[in-house]
């Protein structure tokens, strides 16, 4: 027996939460024993949906999360609603509908077993998976009477009464991953690990330079070498995050693929992207930042004038470099076409977008294509695009009925990336005689794709300080790129912050002000008004959002400055001869947070980050507290692999870096000894923090550097500066 129920959203309710999150409702079955299998809707790439979301769900239904089984939903959003994993949106849109599927299904069970009993419902209560009408001291198990239930119509949205948020006896507790055991014990649980009966395996070998096309290759030895079943050109196309043109190999085993792929000789037309270059990019930045912006974003008030009569001038040159994702497990996918129909099993963090580009690819429609969503070994936004998908659909289209593999190499994950843009700021500012910030310029010299900004290389009108100072101009200049980039833990944020947070406190070191106080000084200044809602640039990062919540709040953002202030004794410690504190904070994803940072630094340049100190202000509600530290965490020590190493360049269209010998995370012994988070609670709705932890971090150590050394860093990585970790 089991209960499905259905929940058609009243127009209210749609009005208020994204649209259709659910239809047939396949989000819980009940078994006669009282065991609860709650569907997990959205992808898991290690953010912790797979045990967060089904906890919402087991909450309002009122049973212990010891009988909660955990299955993954299949790919399917008119069931599921939206199946994304990405801008830590999973708690943000789930959160109301997902209390509301697990209150529904209760007061289902409720209503049943009143029935049952001829009382009213109103009498009856539950616990731990049961139904219990005091007056008679009688009871029953969900199992029991979850089959009468299922016969029972939903009730309406608008009649869903939800948990007074003092009765969760789950959300708030912290709960392992449901899949944290296999891990740890290598059961073959990612997407790299599956296998079907009768499975081959592919690599695709694509032209260096995207775009760049197969002009011929040496097909016939590659098939002749053993274990290859297979070796042929895919044409391709020409968008970047579409299938593009390459060699595949075929083989029993990967590794015959792999050893054939390494006798591949392929002949490329690279196109014009080959004449692109990283030192070509930072020659044509210094040439144009000096220079008028092609663009003026954003100007309020005359920052000419009031730079002018500034008592102090402070200007400076940033940059950072573009980043790869680099996560653990590669790029791959597995796929069996047969009888015009695709079966793909993919670690998609877009799998409804992987999905309709396999039908695009193969001129299918997406109602014959099953997709199995599949454990991802990291993501970071590099799943975001299912450049992957679209060539094991090709492949195994050619093998036309038998099952195929494909994997990338390390090499070729990071060299066919859709890179963090990097970026170049030129800015100028004016100190007023009180130490306030009197002007404000920026010109932003960053990449164009087509007609528009390169994905993920734009800058929000409304990034802070925007809006706080009011002489302000922000001014951006785009240089042609043929690289695809994409979006990466907390894209955009992660270099703009360190920039900002950076550039803030050479303002305050000019100023001779605490670097702390200049910063909630600055925030407590009255906010320039916001443009009407529709206007470009409204709303959160990248603008146009009317959303409330994406405005940022400078009472939310003093609270959690202060808040790092006090937990890190900030000020109140005398530090020793080449060591500092520095601090960060940065408004994105709807989360805020700040950083302090503690650094020694040698005569060598050696760097030992001892603690890092992490506030955060995400809502009202934190649903699992073990996940969001280790999310905190996570974002702190991935900080520092921005930092200190990670840095991609192109030389003639070509990557340059490969693998993890020239493009090295953080390592265990390189890590803080002691991340600290804490969250305030706060009145308003959950949100996500699979990303705002991260950019406050970086400025809090590129100042900290500062204070214990006196040198700025303006460049990242510091690697390329002449430091190291200790």
């Amino acid at each position: 027996m089991l209960l499905a129920l259905y929940l058609k959203p009243s127009e209210s309710a749609a009005q208020a939460q994204p649209p259709a999150l659910w239809s047939p409702n396949a989000f819980v079955r009940i078994m006669p024993d009282g065991t609860v299998y709650i569907t997990a809707k959205n992808p898991e790439v290690g953010q912790g949906p797979k045990t967060h979301l089904p906890m919402i769900i087991a909450d309002e239904l009122d049973v212990d999360w010891s009988v909660v089984r955990i299955e993954q939903a299949d790919v399917n959003p008119a069931v599921y609603g939206p199946q994304s994993a990405g801008g830590s949106t999973a708690t943000p849109n789930n959160w109301t509908p997902l209390r509301q599927v697990g209150a529904a299904a209760r007061m289902m069970l409720v209503s049943a077993a009143a029935s049952t009993w001829s009382v009213p419902e109103a009498e009856c209560t539950t616990s731990s998976g049961r139904v219990q009408h005091r007056a008679s001291n009688r009871s029953v198990g969900y199992g029991e009477i979850a089959a009468r239930a299922a016969a029972l119509p939903p009730p309406a949205v608008s009649d869903i009464e939800l948990k007074d948020p003092k009765e969760y006896r789950i959300i708030g507790k912290p709960t392992p991953g449901v899949e944290n055991a296999a891990i740890v014990t290598g059961k073959p649980i990612f997407s790299i690990d599956f296998t079907l009966p009768g499975m081959l395996y592919a690599v695709f070998e694509k032209c260096p330079v995207y775009g760049g096309k197969v002009v011929s290759a040496n097909l016939d030895e590659i098939g002749a070498m053993p274990g290859v079943r297979h070796a042929f050109v895919v044409e391709g196309g020409t968008v970047l995050t579409g299938l593009l043109g390459g060699v595949a190999i075929v083989a029993d085993s990967w590794w015959q693929a792999k050893t054939a792929r390494e006798k591949l000789k392929v002949t490329w037309n690279e196109g014009a992207t080959s004449a692109q270059s990283s030192a070509g990019f930072a020659r044509q930045a210094a040439e144009l930042g000096p220079q008028t912006p092609q663009t003026w974003v954003r100007t309020d008030g005359d920052v000419e004038r009031a730079l002018s009569g500034a008592a102090k001038v402070v200007e400076a040159a940033y940059s950072y470099p573009f980043l790869s994702h680099a996560p653990l497990e590669p790029q791959n996918a597995s796929a069996r076409f047969a009888n015009g129909k695709l079966e793909l099993w993919t670690p998609s963090q877009t799998p409804a977008n992987g999905l309709q580009l396999a039908a695009t690819t193969l001129g299918i429609t997406p109602a014959d294509i099953t997709m199995h969503q599949l454990r991802g070994g990291g993501g970071f936004g590099r799943r975001l695009t299912n450049d992957y998908v679209a060539e094991v659909s090709w492949i195994a289209k050619e093998l036309n009925g038998t099952p195929v593999k494909l994997l990338w190499t390390r090499e070729q994950d990071v060299q066919h990336d859709f890179y963090r843009p990097g970026g170049f700021h030129f800015l100028k500012a004016g100190i007023d005689a009180s130490g306030r910030i009197a002007g404000w310029r920026n010109h932003f010299v960053t990449y164009g794709a087509g007609q528009g900004v390169a994905a993920s290389a734009d800058m929000s009108a409304m990034e802070f300080p925007a809006r706080f100072v009011q002489h302000y101009a922000y001014g951006r200049s785009l240089m042609p790129l043929g690289f695809p980039t994409g979006a990466m833990r907390a894209p955009g944020s992660n270099g703009i912050a360190f920039v900002m947070q950076s550039f803030l406190d050479e303002l305050a070191v000019a100023a001779g002000r605490d670097p702390i106080e200049f910063r909630l000084d600055l925030l407590s200044n009255t906010p320039i008004p916001l443009p009407p809602p529709a206007a470009p640039g409204a709303g959160g990062r990248g603008g146009g959002a009317p959303n409330p919540a994406s405005i940022f709040n400078a009472e939310r953002m003093s609270s959690v400055l202060r808040a790092v202030r006090d937990r890190s004794g900030w000020a109140k410690t005398t530090m020793p001869r080449g060591s500092g504190m520095g601090v960060g904070f940065h408004f994105s994803h709807l989360g805020y947070f700040a950083s302090v940072a503690h650094v020694s630094v040698d005569a060598a340049k050696k760097v030992r980050v001892h603690r890092i100190w992490t506030v955060g202000d995400i809502g009202s509600q934190i649903i699992n507290p073990s996940n969001a530290v280790n999310q905190a965490q996570g974002c702190a020590i991935e900080a520092l692999s921005h930092l200190m190493n990670w840095e991609v360049t192109f030389a003639n269209g070509h990557a340059v870096e490969s693998n993890f010998d020239r493009y090295q995370p953080t390592r265990m012994n390189q890590a803080p000894p002691e991340i600290d988070v804490h969250f305030l609670t706060t009145q308003y709705s959950p949100t996500g923090l699979g990303e705002p932890a991260l950019p406050p971090v970086l400025g809090a150590v590129c100042n900290a550097i500062h204070a214990a050394t006196g040198t700025r860093v303006r460049s990242l990585p510091l690697a390329k500066q002449g430091f190291s970790w200790a």
